[in-house]
C-alpha cells in the first residue's frame, strides 16, 4: 500500500488522541487551549469583518494586509519565543523508512495543519472573506477564500521552516553564535513595528498608516489576504502576481524546511572543532568540577547544570529566549511610552521570565533524572545545584539590562534599583517556579528540534510561564509600589532591598520545595518519561 498524506494526519490524531488518554491534565490543558483558540478565531473573524460590515473598502485595504502581517509574526515569533511547535510526529523516526523525500515532507506539511493554531487562523482570516463578499460579491469572496488558505499554509510554512533551521543551528556548537544573532534580529523586528503602530495610532495619522498596509499588501506577510480587494478595486491582473509571489515562497520555505529536516533525519549536528585537550596534572572526574565549585555532590551537580545549559539545545534555545526579550522589551517600552522613568512592571515580567526557564527542569532530564532518583540527591541539594546552574548566566546578564534601561530612559543614577528590582523578580520567579516544576512536570518528546512540545505540552508550557510572570508581579507589588511612591528612596535603597526581597523568597522556595521533591521523586520521574 503507498504511503499518502492521510496517512500522516490519520496517525497524528491517533498520536494526539493516546496522548491525551488517561491523562486528566492533559485533556484539561487540550480543552482549555480548544477554548481560547474558539475565542481568538471568533474575536479575529469578528474584527476583520468589520470593514465590510461598514462598507468601506480603503479601511479594508488598510487593515486585512496588517492584521494579515500581524498572524504571519505570530506564527514567525510565537513558537520561538513562548509555545514551542507540535512535533508529535518526530521526524527522525521516519529516518529508517521507505519513504520518498516528497512523500515525507507532504506528509508531515499536512499534519502540521492538523491542529489548534491553524483551525484557529483559518477561522479567524475568514472573516476577510466576509468584508470581501460584502465589497464585491461572490467572485471577490472566492479568491479571497483561496488567499486565506494560501496565507494558512505560508504561516504554517514559515513556522516550521524558521524552528527546523534554528533547531539545526542551535545543535551545532559551531553555529550557535550566528543562531543568537539571527533570533535576535528576527525579535528585533518587533519593535519597530510596536513603535510605528504606537506612534501613528497616538498622531491618527492614518494616511501614513495607509501606505504602509499598501507596502505591505505586495509582500508575502500581506500579500494572500489581499487577494479579493484587488477583484473589488479592479485589479484583478494583480492577483495572479501576488499568487504567483506567495507560492514561490511557500515553495522556497519548503524546500529549506525540507533541507533541515533531512539533517535532524540523519542526526548531522556538525563537526564542533577540534576537541580541547584534558588538562595535565588533573583527574579525568575532577576536570568536570570547575575550580571554583566545592568538589561535593552540590559541585557536581552545579557543574553538570552549568554545561548543560550551555550545550543542550532546548535550554540555550530558553537562554536565546530571556536574552531577546531581557535585552529588547524594556528598551521598547522605555522608548514607546510617553512616562518618565524606568518601566517597573517590564522589569518585574523579565526578571519572572528568566526564572521561567526552570518551570519544566525535570522534563529536560527525561528519564536521565532516574540516575538522580536511584542516587537519592536531596531534594534541597538537587534544587539549589539547578538554581545555581541557571543563575550562572542570568545573574551577569542583569546588570547590563539595568545598564541599558537606565542610559535609555536618562536615568543613570537609577541603575542599582534597576537590578534590585530584576533581582527581585527573579528570585520571587524562582520561589515561585520550582513548586510548579515538581508538580507540574510534563515529558517533552525525544526530538532534535528544541521548540518541539507534544500534544498539549504548548499549552502548558505558555500557562506555566504565564502563572509565574503574574504571581511575581503580585508578590513583588510592595516593591513596585515603593519604587512609584518614593523615587528618591528607593533610588538608594533599591538595590539592597531587592537582593533581600528575592533572596528571602528564593530560600523560603527551596525550604519548601526541597521537602516536595524528596516526596515525589518517583511520581516525578514516571511524569516527565517521554512515553515511546
Amino acid at each position: 500500500m503507498a504511503v499518502g498524506v492521510r496517512h500522516f494526519v490519520k496517525l497524528k490524531l491517533r498520536i494526539t488522541a493516546n496522548g491525551l488518554r488517561g491523562q486528566g491534565w492533559r485533556c484539561a490543558l487540550f480543552v482549555f487551549g480548544a477554548v481560547m483558540a474558539a475565542c481568538a478565531a471568533v474575536g479575529g473573524y469578528a474584527m476583520l469583518a468589520i470593514p465590510g460590515l461598514l462598507d468601506d473598502q480603503r479601511a479594508a485595504e488598510t487593515v486585512l494586509p496588517l492584521a494579515g502581517a500581524a498572524v504571519m509574526l505570530s506564527w514567525l515569533f510565537l513558537p520561538l519565543v513562548f509555545f514551542g511547535v507540535d512535533e508529535s510526529l518526530d521526524p527522525a523516526r521516519f529516518a529508517l523508512l521507505p519513504l520518498r523525500h516528497r512523500t515525507l515532507i507532504g506528509g508531515l506539511f499536512a499534519a502540521s495543519l492538523v491542529g489548534l493554531p491553524a483551525a484557529a487562523t483559518l477561522v479567524g482570516t475568514l472573516g476577510m472573506v466576509d468584508t470581501a463578499a460584502r465589497l464585491g460579491g461572490p467572485v471577490a469572496a472566492g479568491v479571497q477564500l483561496v488567499g486565506v488558505a494560501a496565507g494558512l499554509l505560508l504561516c504554517v510554512a514559515i513556522s516550521r521552516a524558521l524552528t527546523s533551521a534554528f533547531a539545526t543551528a542551535l545543535r551545532s556548537r559551531r553555529a550557535r553564535d550566528l543562531a543568537t544573532v539571527l533570533l535576535a534580529v528576527l525579535a528585533a523586528l518587533v519593535g519597530p513595528l510596536q513603535l510605528a503602530a504606537a506612534t501613528g495610532a497616538g498622531n491618527a495619522d492614518w494616511a501614513g498608516l495607509a501606505r504602509v498596509a499598501d507596502v505591505v499588501a505586495w509582500t508575502p506577510f500581506g500579500a494572500p489576504y489581499t487577494l479579493g480587494l484587488d477583484i473589488v478595486a479592479g485589479r484583478a491582473w494583480a492577483v495572479p502576481i501576488k499568487l504567483v509571489m506567495v507560492l514561490g515562497v511557500l515553495l522556497l520555505l519548503l524546500r529549506w524546511w525540507s533541507a533541515t529536516l533531512e539533517g535532524a533525519m540523519l542526526g548531522a549536528v556538525g563537526h564542533s572543532g577540534p576537541r580541547e585537550r584534558a588538562a595535565s596534572g588533573r583527574e579525568p572526574v575532577a576536570q568536570l568540577v570547575p575550580r571554583w565549585l566545592p568538589h561535593n555532590r552540590f559541585g557536581a551537580l552545579t557543574a553538570r547544570e552549568v554545561r548543560y545549559w550551555w550545550r543542550d539545545s532546548r535550554r540555550r534555545a530558553s537562554l536565546i529566549t530571556f536574552g531577546v526579550v531581557g535585552f529588547f522589551l524594556p528598551v521598547f517600552i522605555a522608548v514607546s511610552s510617553d512616562s518618565a522613568g524606568t518601566p517597573t512592571t517590564i522589569l518585574v515580567v523579565v526578571g519572572a521570565l528568566a526564572a521561567a526557564s526552570l518551570a519544566n527542569q525535570f522534563g529536560f532530564d527525561g528519564s536521565a533524572y532516574a540516575a538522580n532518583v536511584v542516587a537519592g540527591v536531596p531534594g534541597r541539594v538537587e534544587l539549589a545545584a539547578r538554581v545555581t546552574g541557571l543563575s550562572v548566566y542570568v545573574l551577569p546578564a542583569l546588570p547590563a539590562i539595568a545598564l541599558i534601561v537606565g542610559s535609555v530612559v536618562g536615568e543613570p543614577e537609577a541603575i542599582p534599583s534597576v537590578i534590585g528590582m530584576l533581582a527581585a523578580a527573579y528570585g520571587v520567579g524562582l520561589a515561585l517556579v520550582l513548586p510548579i516544576s515538581v508538580r507540574l512536570a510534563y515529558a517533552l518528546p525525544d526530538a532534535a528540534n528544541p521548540f518541539a512540545l507534544s500534544s498539549g505540552g504548548g499549552t502548558a508550557k505558555g500557562l506555566l510561564s504565564l502563572g509565574a510572570l503574574f504571581g511575581a508581579m503580585i508578590i513583588t507589588v510592595p516593591l513596585q509600589l515603593a519604587a512609584g511612591l518614593a523615587e528618591d528612596f528607593w533610588r538608594w535603597a533599591g538595590l539592597p532591598l531587592g537582593l533581600l526581597y528575592g533572596g528571602g523568597a528564593l530560600l523560603l522556595g527551596l525550604r519548601l520545595t526541597g521537602s516536595l521533591l524528596d516526596r515525589r521523586m518517583p511520581e516525578l520521574l514516571a511524569t516527565v518519561t517521554a512515553r515511546q
